[in-house]
């Protein structure tokens, strides 16, 4: 048990440094010198390193090494496709088994949205966001949407880069949070549902996405 949960630090800590930017496209990635930065030996490094590539952020190219892939503009499209659908479910559920302390929660996430939006804090908006929507994966009760959005969320933390920080959208995005949270008081579960996935796709809009 130890021994796995050593190997699933190590690939946690890697994927997370690879998708917060730590890693730029095509860096390589070599078992030495990781295993010496995380205190470990080469071998949960290479483990991890397999896995990643399971996940497509890492190339291993044989006799060569593990090069960073990183995350193409297809993947944010086709990540936030699926997340729109996802987000759909998740808050209709949600409807049906949210706590009044959670809904309490929501309602201080948008105050202080509204606050740090006049005052131009994006950083704080950003997590905020970020609190809105995870209170809604755990309000779903389940814990495989829990575990698959929140990994979605992660992976588009790149994409944020791109995204077009305008006072117009972010206004937008707290009316946004603010009509799925009326819908889910009203216990109106198909229409919260429906307006997440508008929310999501009005995000994947807003984001500088190529055509590859």
């Amino acid at each position: 048990m130890e021994e796995y949960s050593l190997r699933s630090q190590v690939f946690q800590t890697i994927r997370d440094d690879i998708l917060k930017g730590k890693y730029e496209e095509n860096d390589e990635l070599r078992e030495a010198t990781l295993g010496k930065e995380l205190g470990v030996s080469r071998t949960p490094v290479r483990e991890a390193l397999r896995q990643l590539e399971l996940e497509g952020l890492v190339n291993i190219i044989p006799n060569k090494g593990a090069y960073v892939t990183g995350i193409s503009d297809k993947d944010v499209h086709d990540i936030y496709m699926i997340r729109s659908m996802l987000e759909g479910l998740c808050v209709r559920w949600a409807t049906e088994h949210i706590t009044q302390e959670q809904l309490e929660e929501l309602d201080e996430i948008i105050l202080l949205s509204e606050y740090h939006m006049d005052k131009g804090h994006s950083d704080q908006l950003t997590e905020l966001d970020g609190r809105f929507h995870q209170i809604l994966y755990e309000a779903s009760q389940s814990r495989i949407l829990d575990h698959v959005l929140s990994d979605f969320h992660k992976y588009v933390q790149l994409a944020r880069r791109t995204s077009v920080k305008t006072e117009e959208r972010a206004i937008k995005s707290i009316g946004e949070h603010n009509e799925i949270l009326n819908a889910i008081k009203a216990k109106d579960a198909e229409k919260a549902g429906n307006l997440a996935t508008i929310h999501i796709m009005h995000v994947m809009e807003n984001l500088h996405i190529e055509e590859k």
